[in-house]
């Protein structure tokens, strides 16, 4: 097991196997027939996945154009909680296809906020792409469309994600076991 920052951390998803799944994520992203195609990155926990994704995309022939925003719904703690708009994206949505890239789907209600956001401003379509998706902590009616993988009852950090602002550079998905 790594140690990072004097805390052991398993392995749950590689950084091999991420590349690879992202690589098949863009592939089905491109069997779709999208029109006037914006990928919206939820920040910051997707920030990582969203750009691999993203250039993952481009190989596979689309050439999307990107958005951010920064909806929090956790602050400082790891429970969801009030959801807030921090950071807004520029750019109309109306009559386009739009794919919100979030680093996991878990209560769900992030999700299905900016889902609904998207839609009440005239978006074509919404479809969802998540690296993690944890079904067992759903709370509001959201499916991704694409997904990285399951993701078992942990709570995880790297490749973005963060527990207290730590761990996001890991280039792997794992979970904190323990001190060193």
């Amino acid at each position: 097991m790594p140690v990072v920052r004097g805390k052991q951390i398993e392995v749950l998803y590689s950084a091999s196997a991420i590349a690879r799944r992202n690589l098949e994520l863009a592939k089905e992203v491109a069997a779709r027939d999208y029109h006037d195609l914006l990928v919206v990155s939820i920040l910051k926990g997707s920030f990582i996945f969203a750009a691999d994704l993203i250039r993952a995309m481009y190989d596979a022939g689309i050439s999307p154009e990107v958005e951010f925003m920064m909806i929090s719904s956790y602050g400082a703690g790891t429970t969801s909680g009030e959801i807030k708009v921090l950071r807004d994206i520029e750019g109309n949505v109306n009559g386009r296809d739009v794919l919100l890239i979030d680093d996991i789907l878990e209560s769900g209600k992030t999700l299905k906020f900016t889902r609904d956001l998207m839609l009440s401003r005239g978006a074509r379509s919404v479809s969802i792409a998540v690296l993690l998706d944890k079904r067992s902590r759903r709370q509001a009616s959201v499916e991704a469309d694409f997904v990285g993988f399951e993701c078992p009852d942990y709570f995880v950090v790297g490749y973005g994600m963060d527990v207290a602002h730590a761990f996001r550079e890991l280039p792997f998905v794992g979970v904190v076991r323990g001190d060193a």
